[in-house]
């Protein structure tokens, strides 16, 4: 198998709720595939992180101009990796405005172990109460969407492998992935 220059790789959306393992996934499967890992709460506006702090779950207009920084650092080319809820198919949307060739790895553990994780952890600005609104609002890919759905129930390197799987798999022209 010839192993491609991040350059020339698609970017990558780990994409779900609170507590999938976007971040752990995320810097895993930079690790064995040399590319760049960002994890997207990063790049939320302070309002937003404030917002979240408090239990508040944020609307779509909150999270637009947040969108838009993940966007515009998914075009920059260099097969980014990118940890980003993106729960609404508008969201994705937007996202492949910017960089229609992005790969949507959505992780999807089962109920049980995403209440466990959100449970067993402390996070800066999303506290556990905020995975029901998370589900409710979470939209699956669909069929037409470039990407996948990946269980993420049992080790990390399991998870890294089946997503490097899907993508050594996937056509090479976007008109197929249709």
């Amino acid at each position: 198998m010839t192993v491609l220059p991040p350059a020339q790789l698609p970017p990558i959306v780990l994409m779900g709720v609170s507590g999938a393992g976007k971040t752990v996934v995320g810097n895993a499967l930079a690790d064995a595939s040399g590319r760049v890992f960002i994890d997207g709460d990063d790049l939320h506006p302070a309002a937003n992180k404030e917002k979240m702090r408090a239990g508040i779950p944020l609307t779509d207009a909150d999270r637009e101009p947040w969108l838009r920084i993940i966007g515009e650092r998914l075009a920059v080319g260099d097969g980014v990796i990118l940890a980003c809820s993106a729960l609404r198919r508008r969201y994705r949307d937007l996202l492949r405005r910017y960089a229609p060739d992005t790969f949507f790895a959505h992780l999807e553990p089962s109920r049980a172990v995403l209440q466990r994780r959100v449970a067993s952890r402390v996070h800066e600005y999303m506290p556990a109460g905020l995975l029901d609104s998370q589900l409710a609002a979470l939209e699956p890919l669909q069929a037409d969407e470039f990407g996948a759905v990946f269980r993420a129930d049992g080790s990390v390197e399991q998870t890294v492998a089946e997503i490097r799987a899907a993508l050594a798999s996937a056509p090479d022209d976007p008109g197929e992935r249709i």
